[in-house]
C-alpha cells in the first residue's frame, strides 16, 4: 500500500492521538434534518470549528511539535502561514515551553493575526506572495535556527491531520462518502489516509473553490499543476496542494468538486441558519460540493469536515 513514500500507518495515526489527545478536543458531531431534507442524504458534521485554535490545524501542529527532540525544540519552531496553521503552531509551541516565528502575509486576516500574537508567536509580516513567504521564512531560520513546521506538506502535519478521521470512524457510523476541503491538502491526505486504512469501501471526496481549482486540474491531469493568482472568498484553501498530499491524493481520493464562491456563500449561510454554529467560507466547501452534486450522495451516510471557524465577524459575506 505504502510503495511510493512511507505515508503514516493506521498504527502511527493512532499513535499521534495518544500523543495529542491532551493539547486538543475531541469534537462532536452534528446533524441537520433539515439539511439532510434539502442534500437528500445524512450528513454528519465533524466540528473542528470547535477545536482548539478553531480549526482542524491544531492537531496537525501539535503532533509535529511533541515529535520534536529536545534539542529541536531548543531554538523554537517557524512556518510561515496566512491563517489556521499560524496560530495552530503558536500554540503549540507554547504548550510546549519553545518559542515561534510565523512569517504572515500582510494582508492575513486580523482576527488571525491576532490569534497568533495571543498564543506568543512572533510575527515576522511580508508582502503576500509565496516567494516572499519563503524567502522571509528562510532568513527567520537562519537567524534564529528555529525547526520549520510547514503547514501541510510534512508527514507529521499530515499525520495529526488524519487523526480527525480517525474520531469520526469511533463513532461506529458506516459513512459511505467522508468530505474535506482541498487546500494545501494536509487533511484531505490525512482524510483518505485513515477512511482507506479503515473502510477501503468508503469514498473520500474533496470540495474546493473554482477560484483556486489546482487540485482538481492536477487530479485530472496526474500530475501536479501549481496554483498562479488563486482568487476565492474561502480564503484558507488559497494555497498550492503539496507534493507529499498529491501523492495520497492520486492514490487514495476518488474525487475534487469544485464549486464558485457564490455556491460556498450560500452553502455557510444554510449552516448559520439552520445549525446556529460558526464556520469560515473554506469550511462550507465541501457542503456546497455535495448540494452541487446531489445525485452522487443520494440516500447515503456522508461524513464532512467542518474544518475551522475562524471568520472576521465584520466582513461576513451576509
Amino acid at each position: 500500500m505504502n510503495e511510493k513514500m512511507n505515508f503514516p500507518t493506521l498504527e502511527d495515526i493512532k499513535a499521534a492521538q495518544q500523543r495529542i489527545q491532551p493539547f486538543i478536543h475531541k469534537t462532536p458531531i452534528l446533524t441537520s434534518e433539515a439539511i439532510d431534507k434539502i442534500a437528500g442524504c445524512q450528513i454528519y458534521f465533524k466540528c473542528e470549528n470547535f477545536q482548539k485554535v478553531g480549526a482542524f490545524k491544531a492537531r496537525g501542529a501539535a503532533n509535529a511539535v511533541m515529535k520534536l527532540t529536545d534539542d529541536q525544540k531548543a531554538n523554537g519552531v517557524a512556518t510561515h502561514s496566512s491563517g489556521n496553521h499560524a496560530a495552530a503552531l503558536a500554540r503549540a509551541a507554547s504548550v510546549a515551553g519553545i518559542k515561534s516565528y510565523i512569517v504572515m502575509p500582510s494582508n492575513a486576516p486580523e482576527i488571525k493575526k491576532k490569534a497568533v500574537k495571543g498564543y506568543g508567536g512572533e510575527i515576522i509580516e511580508c508582502v503576500p506572495t509565496l516567494e516572499a513567504r519563503e524567502t522571509t521564512l528562510q532568513e527567520v531560520v537562519d537567524r534564529t535556527g528555529a525547526v520549520f513546521i510547514p503547514p501541510y506538506d510534512f508527514l507529521d502535519v499530515i499525520e495529526g491531520q488524519a487523526t480527525c478521521a480517525l474520531e469520526m470512524w469511533e463513532e461506529g457510523i458506516a459513512f459511505d462518502t467522508i468530505m474535506a476541503p482541498v487546500g494545501g491538502g494536509g487533511l484531505l491526505g490525512g482524510t483518505a489516509l485513515t477512511t482507506k486504512y479503515i473502510s477501503p469501501n468508503t469514498k473520500v471526496i474533496a470540495g474546493e473553490p473554482e477560484g483556486a481549482d489546482d487540485a482538481s486540474r492536477s487530479f485530472k491531469a496526474k500530475k501536479l499543476i501549481p496554483m498562479v493568482g488563486p482568487k476565492t472568498i474561502a480564503d484558507g484553501l488559497l494555497t498550492s496542494v503539496g507534493k507529499i498530499n498529491f501523492e495520497i491524493i492520486m492514490q487514495y481520493v476518488d474525487d475534487i468538486l469544485t464549486v464558485s464562491d457564490q455556491e460556498i456563500i450560500e452553502a455557510m449561510r444554510l449552516i448559520y441558519e439552520r445549525m446556529k454554529i460558526v464556520i469560515e467560507p473554506s469550511c462550507a466547501v465541501p457542503l456546497a460540493a455535495l448540494l452541487k452534486n446531489k445525485e452522487k450522495f443520494k440516500g447515503q451516510k456522508v461524513g464532512i469536515i467542518l474544518s475551522g471557524g475562524n471568520v472576521d465577524l465584520g466582513k461576513l459575506p451576509f
